[in-house]
């Protein structure tokens, strides 16, 4: 197997464990908002996220340059506002539906990329974005109002599209920490302007304490580190079509852990999605060689 599939097979199992960690938050982050402000808790979380990424990735922020350092800049801001508007959605609309709509970026993320980008995609790769819609529907929709909190949740899946997109345009292997770290301390200053003018609460207690870490440490930093090295070898639909397992391993975890019934509907949802996967993962052999060149030039 030649380097640039090798490459974009590790990405792809990186995002994959990403997407898992993510899943796994789903109810922990429930618990913390009944006990706590959503922009407190997001506050907390990637503040510490920021800290634990800037002392251990201090030395290549220093080496990070100008150019590099605004990308870092732009691409933290559209991922912290999309936080926000998904989270303040959220509360405006049932969790199901928030779900979908935010999953809606891998309809968003081709389209971003052709227009911004001229990113000519195969037929097959479209195919696939069709499948994990399908999947994301049967996964998390049952009904749907257009509220003003399905709205909010649809503008921060356009957002996460443009922060896929430009993810996968700018990042490099060779600066991926220092990347990272440049977004999570740009997302965690607008999470703390959030919270404005009283500064962010704190936990209430320490298993509420032992949640943020985990969030903040597994699900921000290191999620966030991965993503982003990942995306430096993938293309920015390929990308988000492996990100639509998380909806997927979120109901797994809830029926693992007797919160939720298996269902003909996780099952159907889990299996498009899956098969989006698989036909990414079998487009063109030269189309895969193509774009991890391309990442790599």
């Amino acid at each position: 197997m030649s380097m640039p599939l090798r490459g974009s097979r590790v990405a792809m199992l990186g995002l994959m464990a990403v997407t898992a960690v993510w899943g796994s938050t789903f109810f922990l982050i429930k618990d913390l908002v009944a006990h706590m402000p959503v922009a407190d808790f997001l506050a907390v979380r990637f503040l510490i996220a920021a800290l634990a990424m800037l002392v251990l990735f201090l030395r290549p922020l220093r080496q990070l340059g100008r150019r590099e350092w605004m990308q870092g800049v732009a691409l933290g801001a559209v991922y912290g506002v999309a936080q926000l508007l998904q989270t303040f959605g959220l509360a405006h609309t049932s969790a199901s539906i928030s779900g979908f709509a935010t999953g809606m970026y891998v309809v968003f993320t081709p389209l971003i990329g052709t227009v911004l980008l001229r990113q000519r995609l195969p037929p097959v790769t479209w195919i696939a974005v069709l499948l994990s819609v399908g999947g994301l529907a049967l996964l998390a929709l049952h009904g749907l109002g257009l509220s003003y909190g399905v709205w909010l949740t649809l503008a921060s899946a356009a957002l996460y599209g443009v922060h896929i997109v430009g993810l996968g345009a700018w990042s490099r292997p060779g600066h991926a920490f220092a990347l990272s770290t440049v977004q999570m301390l740009v997302i965690a200053a607008i999470c703390l302007l959030a919270t404005w003018p009283s500064g962010p609460k704190l936990p209430p207690s320490g298993g509420a304490w032992l949640a943020v870490a985990y969030m903040a440490l597994a699900a921000g930093a290191g999620a966030m580190l991965v993503q982003t090295w990942a995306q430096a070898h993938l293309s920015s639909t390929r990308a988000a079509i492996v990100m639509t397992l998380e909806p997927v391993f979120a109901a797994g975890f809830a029926v693992a852990a007797g919160q939720e019934a298996l269902t003909w509907r996780m099952l159907g949802g889990g299996a498009l999605i899956l098969a989006a996967m698989y036909l990414v993962e079998l487009a063109p052999r030269g189309a895969v060689q193509a774009e991890a060149l391309h990442h790599e030039v």
